[in-house]
């Protein structure tokens, strides 16, 4: 595949662009704000080009891979030619069902068709659109241009070779592609991310502690083993005889706080307006460029140390 399609130019459609053109492929971005969108747009794939150059991983000089970044005045040019096209348009079934049918009658008939969706199944939106069998979700992790983590998930309609051909790309591409062998609201990623805000809701909102310990809990405690392993090793690394004897030991108490969690939790406004001034005092709003810009840098230094120390079972 040499001629991609990236279809909304937002936060997630130009972090795909630059996905894209890092791995050498000729990418045309298009967004219904035209101009505007694509400068935004230029502006920010430059600035996440210039951060990986400065940690040492990009392999060519940032112009050059920006040059691969080509907006277009409309869906059909972009679209042309292209053998893959990735969606990323704001999270509305309606909109995305426009949006694709646009994509689908201008589309070379074999061409890859993708949704960025974060939780709407595909079958909602994909299959009225000419030759559905080519078409699914990918849905990435803001920002895919640097968490390579990717979800792959057909519809009843996607054709097993298309699955294929989007697992073996985004592979290719640098990304890491699980795939969900089937539909269900919020994929696994934001089923597990969910699942724990609520929780973390509950908790805070029942006055078990802060959302600053919250934080510290999964940044100083939980998320230092997560950066390399999933919870399932984690658990068999923490039992000598695996994760067998990690249940037959803590099973009971797993139940019984998988009971008693609240991850349906009915929270109040003042509780969210509470812990949104707590942070707004620790970050205001003119500072949240500055913070995302810090919190870029940090994963790409994880991003380092996980390539450096490699994993032997890899």
């Amino acid at each position: 595949m040499s001629k991609v399609a990236c279809i909304g130019a937002g936060t997630v459609g130009r972090a795909w662009a630059v996905v894209f053109a890092r791995a050498g492929h000729e990418v045309k971005l298009f967004d219904s704000l035209e101009g505007e969108a694509a400068g935004r747009a230029m502006a920010g794939a430059r600035r996440t080009l210039e951060l990986f150059d400065e940690n040492g991983m990009l392999d060519e000089p940032v112009d050059n891979v920006l040059d691969r970044i080509i907006p277009s005045p409309s869906i059909a040019e972009a679209v042309v030619g292209a053998d893959y096209v990735q969606e990323s348009v704001r999270e509305d079934t309606d909109t995305k069902r426009q949006v694709f049918a646009e994509i689908a009658a201008h589309a070379q008939p074999d061409a890859v068709l993708a949704s960025s969706t974060s939780a709407i199944p595909g079958s909602d939106f994909l299959g009225h659109v000419v030759n559905p069998d080519r078409a699914l979700v990918v849905h990435p992790v803001n920002p895919p241009s640097l968490i390579p983590l990717v979800e792959l998930c057909g519809t009843k309609w996607t054709s097993p070779d298309v699955l294929e051909r989007a697992r073996a790309f985004m592979t290719e591409a640098g990304m890491r592609p699980i795939v969900v062998k089937k539909e269900i609201d919020g994929f696994t990623l934001n089923r597990l991310q969910f699942t724990l805000v609520a929780e973390a809701l509950h908790l805070v909102g029942e006055g078990y502690c802060t959302p600053e310990d919250i934080d510290a809990v999964l940044t100083d405690g939980l998320a230092l083993r997560w950066a390399s392993m999933g919870p399932f090793e984690v658990a068999h690394l923490n039992a000598p005889d695996g994760l067998q004897g990690f249940v037959d030991r803590l099973g009971p108490m797993m139940r019984h706080l998988g009971k008693s969690a609240r991850t349906d939790y009915d929270w109040t406004p003042e509780q969210i307006a509470d812990a949104h001034a707590r942070l707004e005092s620790r970050i205001p709003g003119d500072m949240i460029a500055q913070r995302q810009a810090w919190r870029d840098s940090r994963i790409l230094a994880l991003r380092r140390m996980k390539r450096d120390v490699t994993d032997p079972l890899a």
